[in-house]
């Protein structure tokens, strides 16, 4: 079963500086081809933008080789649909991109920062969604 996910910036933050944690789990899934991440230009921007922080220490080539592997795994949609009223405008293009997907697939939105969403049950964290891969393994 094909599982669509927007993964939020904090998750694959989490992910790069600690591989051995749930966020890890998340990125090797999506790097794995066990779910389909869905992203779009400005996701794929803040993805580089915040990996190359100094604060974390990571190599261009390491931050160029994730963010190539998820682009090719992953699935691009475009949404105009833009006016969500989040309380971090940063959140709104993935929040924004996990709505348009849903039109035509489930889809995920995973997140470190559950409370800057609304409740949706689609928008979980990153164990909450490691444990909906595990529970429907095939």
């Amino acid at each position: 079963m094909k599982r669509y996910v927007v993964i939020d910036t904090n998750v694959i933050v989490s992910a790069m500086l600690k591989w051995t944690s749930v966020p890890g789990s998340i990125l090797e899934f999506a790097l794995g081809g066990i779910i389909i991440p869905v992203l779009n230009d400005d996701i794929i921007r803040e993805y580089r933008q915040v990996l190359m922080r100094d604060k974390f220490h990571l190599t261009k080539d390491i931050v160029d080789d994730v963010i190539a592997a998820l682009e090719d795994q992953g699935e691009y949609i475009d949404t105009d649909n833009m006016d969500y009223n989040l309380t971090d405008p940063k959140d709104v293009v993935f929040y924004a991109v996990v709505m348009e997907k849903r039109k035509d697939e489930d889809a995920y939105l995973v997140t470190g920062n559950i409370k800057h969403f609304p409740q949706d049950p689609f928008v979980v964290t990153p164990r909450e969604m490691l444990n909906i891969i595990l529970e429907n393994k095939e």
